[in-house]
């Protein structure tokens, strides 16, 4: 399967999960944003989701958090983007992870807690599962993207 077909795979399987949970959910027109998903949260609140596919690797979820952008190599979606929509087919879950919750280059959660019950700076990935995140918690992740309240108006 080529790249974009994995990515448009994923994209279509966050969407789906986040509609299927009762979210109201927009898609940009054509390709220029750097976010693939818009959630509707209430009043003039949209969460940006930038949607990934993920594989398996030594017992994680492991997802890119760079874009791909050609010819500037590749950026960092901070300020682009408020949460990351994860697709991991081996077991056809979907996870919502803020970008402020994972490293600028690589994404990594957790299937299993270690051996070594290590607590500090693990990601497991249950917590992040679609399942968890409610349209509160979800609006928690907006980082300053409010829009400002228009003045009343007033018509004589």
């Amino acid at each position: 399967m080529s790249s974009a077909k994995r990515g448009n795979e994923a994209e279509a399987k966050v969407l789906s999960a986040l509609v299927e949970r009762g979210f109201e959910v927009a898609v940009p027109f054509g390709s220029g944003q750097p976010y693939d998903l818009l959630v509707d949260l209430g009043g003039r609140d949209f969460l940006r989701v930038q949607c990934k596919r993920a594989w398996p690797l030594q017992g994680c979820v492991v997802f890119n958090c760079r874009s791909t952008d050609h010819g500037r190599g590749p950026q960092s979606y901070a300020g682009l983007a408020d949460i990351f929509g994860v697709y991991f087919p081996p077991n056809s879950t979907v996870y919502l992870v803020p970008l402020d919750s994972i490293a600028r280059f690589e994404g990594r959660l957790r299937l299993d807690p270690p051996l070594n019950n290590q607590r500090r700076k693990i990601r497991l990935a249950s917590e992040y599962e679609i399942d968890r995140w409610t349209p509160e918690s979800l609006r928690s992740q907006l980082h300053g993207v409010m829009v400002k309240t228009e003045p009343a108006l007033n018509i004589a």
